[in-house]
């Protein structure tokens, strides 16, 4: 992808500065230090691609993270490398109109959302989900990023 698809997929003038903090936030409710991670922005034919070949699922979705770990405890010159989001943008928007929400809040959504999947959660039962869910909405309204 080439910077002027990256330029179409994002709105380059826009603060994502919150970001951060909700990502450090994320960081700090789960005790993880000296981690790194990517977050790739993508459009909707890619988050396709990659979401049939490495899920087997024919279908555009909104967030997939790859966990690089599989023990927390191995770590890179005391960094943890925990691996990659990727965050479709044009379903992004589309979800916030869908749910009513502001791009803030569902950009920030799925960034805690794929984080927590690197950090080991899930939602495959529905004991799961809620604590997964659960911990998204605290961080969300702790950083006052509310529905």
């Amino acid at each position: 992808m080439n910077k002027y698809e990256i330029n179409d997929l994002v709105n380059v003038d826009f603060d994502y500065k919150y970001l951060d903090k909700v990502i450090k936030r994320t960081l700090k409710k789960e005790k993880v230090k000296n981690a790194y991670f990517s977050i790739i922005f993508v459009d909707e034919d890619t988050i396709w691609k990659i979401n049939k070949e490495y899920r087997g699922i024919d279908r555009v979705t909104d967030v997939i993270s790859f966990a690089f770990e599989d023990n927390e405890s191995i770590c890179y010159n005391k960094v943890r490398v925990l691996g990659d989001i990727y965050i479709c943008i044009p379903r992004m928007k589309d979800q916030a109109i869908e749910y009513g929400h502001s791009i803030k809040r569902e950009l920030s959504f799925l960034t805690v959302h794929g984080l927590l999947h690197l950090l080991g959660y899930d939602h495959q039962t529905e004991e799961d989900e809620k604590v997964m869910f659960g911990l998204q909405e605290l961080i969300l309204n702790e950083e006052n990023i509310s529905r």
